[in-house]
């Protein structure tokens, strides 16, 4: 019974990728992109998580947290950016 719900979930999963590549690529403004393609590190991670348990293997968490890290500075930086100009302040910017 668990298998063929997990199957349905990476359905759902790519279907929501897919609406966010949508947003990603046509967004109205960049902070929208920017929370598209946040939304997509998320269900990359979902997916990933799917499919070691549908594999029965633990290999893959070390590739969900290096995507999560990845995913979290990605967000910061693009944040920073908007707001400041700039990702990284020199003590000289000011």
């Amino acid at each position: 019974m668990l298998y063929p719900m997990l199957l349905v979930s990476l359905a759902i999963l790519s279907l929501a990728i897919l609406g966010c590549l949508y947003r990603l690529l046509l967004g109205p403004s960049i902070p929208d992109r920017i929370a598209a393609l946040d939304t997509i590190g998320v269900i990359l991670l979902s997916m990933i998580a799917v499919i070691s348990m549908l594999l029965k293997t633990k290999t893959y968490f070390d590739i969900i947290l290096l995507i999560g890290i990845l995913t979290f500075i990605g967000t910061t930086a693009f944040a920073r950016y908007i707001e400041r100009g700039v990702v990284i302040e020199h003590g000289d910017d000011k």
